[in-house]
């Protein structure tokens, strides 16, 4: 079977073909319907030797959809032929964490060689993906692949932010989601679908705003010198009550916390490469706190097909042939992608 390997860190992956898996135990192999494709795969390429705990040569890929169709002797939980999408974030699968599906906290993390599916371990940017066990496969229905697959980091990293935040969004409050890109829309969608909270959005680019409209963003404006008092003015000069930034660079902090309240909550989403140092009082909004979510959990990517299955969350996305995977990277790194990249087997 084909599939985009990584072999070298700081090299571009190449088309290789390779043995197709038999499962084992409790594995389960998947043939591939979709895999996305977002800026943490570029981190894990661009990858300066001995930055990562990841052993090459490995298959990228930890967004993905497809079908299970063999189960190993010992696999339960899914049936041959059943649509599925991957639960990306494998912890140890033995601390308490693991085993209530928040392996994206998992206590032993740092002990680990691999974070996940084209994490360390071979991903979904191949034709067929052996999974470890059922319990990091959760049913899609008839949802096509190119929505289901994005859900799986896109939407569930997204969801994890906006759910830590839920708490404080209710009618008459203000969400800024800062950089509308592949999880940022979704994370508009999310805020709509699942709070009461007005929805503004903040981005470099004009049609990234377009699609925060198409989202359901209440209002949307590009990031310049004034953004934070274009900002503050929607909200009644008051601040936003909180603020996803999925962007992470030093100047979309200063934006963040800018803009934000007193006492409000700011979700440090992005790996732009930004810092946010906590100084003498008057520099950061008073009160404010601040979180650091990573992924989501198990039984939150359950609740993310549901939203998509009922309508309530459409990907933007735009689809590649798995044989055209360097030229979606280009474009990915280029700045040049309209929500998320998907690749597909040819």
């Amino acid at each position: 079977m084909r599939a985009l390997r990584l072999t070298a860190w700081g090299e571009p992956p190449a088309l290789a073909e390779v043995e197709r898996p038999m499962p084992r135990g409790s594995e389960v192999l998947v043939q591939v319907e979709a895999a996305g494709l977002c800026r943490s795969d570029l981190h894990v390429i661009d990858g300066a030797p001995g930055s990562l705990p990841y052993r090459l040569p490995f298959t990228l890929g930890h967004e993905v959809a497809g079908r299970a169709t063999v189960l190993g002797p010992d696999a339960d939980g899914v049936a041959v032929g059943e649509r599925v999408v991957l639960y990306g974030p494998w912890g140890c699968g033995a601390c308490d964490r693991c085993a209530t599906g928040r392996d994206n906290y998992c206590d032993r993390r740092d002990t680990l060689t691999w974070h996940g599916a084209g994490l360390g371990r071979d991903g979904g940017m191949a034709e067929y993906l052996l999974v470890p066990s059922a319990r990091h496969l959760v049913p899609i229905g008839d949802l096509p692949a190119d929505q289901a697959a994005p859900l799986s980091d896109a939407g569930l990293t997204s969801y994890h932010a906006v759910a830590g935040l839920r708490h404080v969004l209710g009618e008459g409050t203000s969400t800024v989601v800062i950089g509308v890109g592949g999880l940022g829309h979704l994370a508009v969608q999310i805020l709509r679908a699942t709070t009461t909270s007005r929805v503004l959005a903040v981005d470099v680019r004009e049609d990234a705003l377009a699609l925060a409209d198409r989202s359901g963003a209440d209002f949307g404006t590009l990031m310049r010198p004034d953004t934070a008092r274009v900002l503050r003015a929607r909200t009644g000069d008051a601040g936003a009550d909180a603020v996803l930034d999925f962007v992470g660079t030093a100047k979309t902090l200063e934006l963040a916390t800018g803009v934000l309240r007193p006492g409000g909550e700011l979700a440090f989403v992005g790996s732009g490469g930004g810092c946010l140092t906590v100084s003498k009082p008057g520099v950061l909004p008073p009160g404010f706190r601040l979180s650091l979510p990573f992924w989501g959990t198990r039984p939150e990517l359950a609740e993310v097909v549901a939203l998509a299955r009922s309508g309530a969350l459409h990907v933007e996305s735009e689809r590649f042939p798995l044989s055209a995977a360097p030229e979606a990277i280009g474009r990915l790194r280029r700045g040049q992608v309209r929500g998320r990249t998907v690749l597909v087997p040819d």
